[in-house]
């Protein structure tokens, strides 16, 4: 089945609707109705301000939705993906204690629960089944919060988006909660080609079993609906058969996915209206509100958020998605819509789809702004039609002060300084480093009174964890015309880099426009990461940790400790390619310890290993642990050996103290693009520095 004419945007839609609806309802999560209407009436707009809250944070409900769906392309986008191939994207992805779930502990966390079942090497399904986690622990809500990306992916096809429900549900949950699921997923999917609620209610419905408690629930709510159209009032009736008193645990999918329909229904097709309904009802907001909130941008594609208020403004694009895979950490509601676009189209047989000949930043969608904030209030930054050499639309700066001071717009590439402490710890790797070459297309408006000069720019964290700003090259672009920067980033001792932005001065009191057409960066980092200067910490949190412990008291940068399996400690995106990395590693005790390339993740790299029976070993990690070369090499502890990879398209050499040991090919289904890690199985090891440069220098 071909993809709808209207897919692109109607994915972006959903993306948007999912995370407004998360961050509405985040503040007051696991409210009562009561509460919520004592302390904050009726929710009709975000109340993160009210309650010293910043906007943009991490959740669950963001990160498994959008990181859990990876297990199709990391698994060829194979229509036929298991169950089992979707849990080893959950140990791959997640970092036990520190990402993506809530670590409240086995039988009282569902999902944490199923981690352990699946650490345990029990497959799903049985990994979330009720045999095994009970009843009340495997029908809680997860299952549903994480499933609006199986249904972006099968547009139009509500059996495929409930069938991919049920395999992907199944990885954590069981009975309920999979049917709440698929009826979620099934009406998503559905929305990108029917707008009646209630046909797609309908949808839904006929896809679970007709004697499930979600679809007698469904059933009764849609009569009550026929016969009391106040919403306050039949949420007193949802309260009294189906509350929390009723269907016992944390967060019951029974009583939350109640909501949901009860929002749809009495919502009159209004997003602002469903959404004050769903979360001024409480118990589960965030989750409740993310998944109506999809929902309705993907019927009602970005109308949904026309008029007032201003939902999209405070937003920016901007989500964090704190997993194992760190240079994902940092992202937008555009990366993350065409990613899921684009197993969309793989999956119908499409080609994948790319604007600006995939710029980071396109800015091809409307309204899109990709991160990208005025730094004060003389700017402002719109999305617009035109200006653009490749695609259909750029973003328009406007300024004008009597000061003539500059403007300033930028976006986040790291954590940003609001986000070092959050009640879900962001884990995060920099977008952007030292040596890579950042590329910008700008032009400047014709009505402008002169020319303007214009450069880009970077801020980087220094040693007291304050934010230092450095320029690139500037030019001087008269009214009308345009410039292409380009720019190789300098070195930052080690700092990791936190915005990208542009900076324009038009000299004078007037002001002017210039239009952003796109910002990308390519190429291989060309850095050394030791321990800068100063008593900063964000340069260890460049790191993502997957280690048992990786701690600041000891006298070299980088002492690495796990004391069960094998840990990793990160860094880098999967936009590296090409490059070769190298660290001097000392093992103090270990089953097996070096250096990483090409990582994606606790279970997708390479490594170079000194192993404990004395051996060198060349191996890879991806869908299990294979062994791609082994040579005796009889090191010895703490003694430092200088371990390096150069990853080359599909060929791999590693060396130690600059003598080539391997010198390779994989050719089955090589790993062709990912980070830098030092690695440790069940011991210690240390290292002074991690260097990255590109291939041949």
């Amino acid at each position: 089945m071909p993809v709808p004419h209207d897919y692109t945007e109607r994915v972006y839609a959903g993306v948007l609707g999912k995370i407004i609806g998360v961050y509405l309802g985040r503040p007051f999560e696991g409210w009562s109705y009561d509460r919520i209407m004592a302390e904050l009436g009726e929710i009709t707009y975000y109340v993160h301000d009210r309650m010293g809250q910043p906007l943009i944070v991490t959740d669950d409900d963001i990160s498994g939705t959008f990181t859990f769906l990876r297990a199709l392309p990391d698994h060829g986008n194979d229509p036929n993906l298991t169950p089992a191939q979707i849990g080893e994207s959950w140990l791959n992805y997640i970092i036990e204690g520190r990402t993506i779930l809530w670590w409240g502990g086995l039988g009282n966390s569902t999902e944490h629960t199923a981690y352990l079942r699946l650490k345990e090497g029990i497959e799903p399904p049985r990994s979330g089944s009720i045999e095994l986690n009970t009843r009340v622990v495997a029908e809680q809500i997860g299952s549903q919060i994480f499933i609006d990306g199986w249904a972006m992916v099968a547009p139009g096809d509500p059996e495929r988006a409930a069938d991919f429900a049920r395999r992907a549900a199944s990885v954590s949950h069981d009975g309920e909660a999979i049917y709440g699921a698929q009826v979620v997923a099934a009406m998503e999917a559905q929305a990108f080609v029917e707008s009646d609620i209630d046909r797609l209610i309908d949808t839904g419905v006929s896809l679970i079993p007709r004697d499930s408690v979600i679809a007698r629930m469904i059933a009764e709510i849609r009569d009550w609906y026929a016969g009391e159209r106040d919403w306050r009032k039949a949420r007193e009736l949802i309260a009294a058969k189906y509350g929390y008193d009723k269907y016992p645990g944390n967060c019951h999918m029974v009583p939350n996915h109640a909501l949901i329909i009860h929002s749809l229904l009495y919502g009159d097709d209004d997003f602002q209206k469903s959404l004050m309904i769903v979360n001024t009802s409480g118990w589960d907001t965030d989750c409740n509100s993310g998944n109506v909130g999809c929902i309705l941008g993907i019927k009602k594609g970005l109308a949904a958020f026309d008029g007032d208020p201003d939902w999209r403004g405070p937003v920016a694009d901007r989500l964090y998605l704190a997993t194992a895979e760190g240079g994902r950490g940092i992202s937008d509601a555009v990366a993350e819509s065409f990613h899921i676009i684009n197993i969309g189209r793989a999956l119908s047989g499409e080609q994948p789809i790319s604007p600006k000949e995939g710029a980071r930043f396109h800015f091809d969608l409307p309204g899109s702004v990709q991160g990208f904030q005025a730094e004060d209030d003389r700017v402002t930054v719109e999305n617009v039609a035109g200006h653009s050499e490749s695609g259909e639309r750029s973003l328009a700066i406007r300024y004008g002060d009597a000061s003539g001071a500059p403007a300033r717009v930028s976006t986040p590439t790291f954590i940003p300084p609001e986000a070092f402490t959050m009640h879900y710890t962001l884990l995060a790797s920099p977008t952007l480093h030292p040596g890579q070459t950042v590329r910008a297309r700008v032009t400047t408006d014709g009505d402008n009174p002169g020319p303007l000069r214009a450069h880009l720019f970077i801020r980087h964290y220094d040693g007291s964890d304050n934010l230092v700003p450095l320029s690139g090259p500037e030019a001087t672009i008269p009214a009308g015309e345009s410039h292409e920067y380009t720019w190789r980033v300098p070195e930052t001792d080690g700092q990791p880099i936190a915005q990208l932005g542009l900076e324009a001065d038009s000299g004078s009191a007037s002001g002017g426009t210039l239009y952003l057409d796109y910002m990308t960066w390519d190429g291989a980092p060309d850095m050394q990461l030791g321990r800068p200067g100063g008593r900063g910490e964000m340069w260890r949190r460049a790191w993502v940790n997957g280690v048992d412990q990786f701690e600041a008291r000891w006298p070299e940068p980088y002492r690495v400790v796990q004391n069960h399996g094998t840990g990793l400690l990160m860094q880098g995106s999967q936009d590296w390619t090409d490059y070769r990395v190298s660290a001097p590693v000392t093992v103090h005790l270990a089953k097996s310890s070096g250096v990483a390339a090409r990582v994606g993740g606790l279970r997708r790299y390479y490594a170079l290993l000194l192993c404990d029976d004395g051996k060198a070993r060349l191996v890879k990690a991806c869908d299990g642990i294979t062994t791609l070369a082994e040579a005796d090499f009889p090191w010895e502890v703490r003694h430092p050996y200088e371990l390096s990879l150069v990853v080359t398209g599909d060929r791999i050499e590693a060396a130690i103290d600059d003598e080539v040991l391997f010198d390779m090919r994989d050719q089955d289904r090589p790993l062709l693009r990912g980070g830098i890690g030092l690695i440790c199985e069940k011991g210690c090891l240390s290292s002074d520095a991690v260097t990255v440069r590109p291939v041949g220098r």
